[in-house]
């Protein structure tokens, strides 16, 4: 196990997911300085507190087995392949979500191989941001007032 690999990818994985320290540790039950120790590479946590600290970054415990050595790396899907091939969704269907998928590949510097920086769309830049703020498919209203009667 490469402890300051390891500890390098759960901070990396902590602070895009914009956490404090102290709040992975809440959520993972361990104490502050011990995770701050991992993520300096001076701890090797036991698989035990690797899948408490995954469970606190909201991620799968099998990232960071991998990241620790302790389960080998295995070949993940490609998932452009399987939204061209689903039989269920419709042309359309399809460009849309490959779109807001290579948006968000870009929005956290991981693009597509085969799509260029600047490549999406605005329309796939404003579903990218609503969707990340929980809007999609919502339109914002104005809140309504409530009418007053004047006597």
């Amino acid at each position: 196990m490469d402890a300051g690999r390891l500890g390098s990818f759960i901070r990396d994985q902590r602070t895009r997911a914009r956490l404090s320290l102290k709040s992975v540790s809440g959520l993972a039950g361990v104490s502050i300085p011990y995770l701050s120790q991992v993520e300096r590479g001076l701890r090797r946590p036991s698989a035990e507190i690797l899948q408490s600290i995954a469970k606190g970054l909201r991620i799968s415990a099998e990232t960071l087995y991998v990241q620790a050595g302790i389960l080998e790396d295995r070949e993940r899907p490609d998932v452009a392949s399987a939204i061209a091939e689903d039989p269920a969704l419709s042309e359309a269907q399809r460009r849309a979500l490959l779109e807001i998928y290579q948006a968000f590949r870009y929005e956290n510097g991981t693009p597509e191989p085969d799509a260029a920086p600047g490549k999406a769309t605005a329309s796939t830049k404003a579903a990218t941001r609503s969707t990340a703020n929980g809007n999609a498919g919502r339109a914002r209203r104005a809140p309504r007032r409530a009418a007053t009667k004047e006597v």
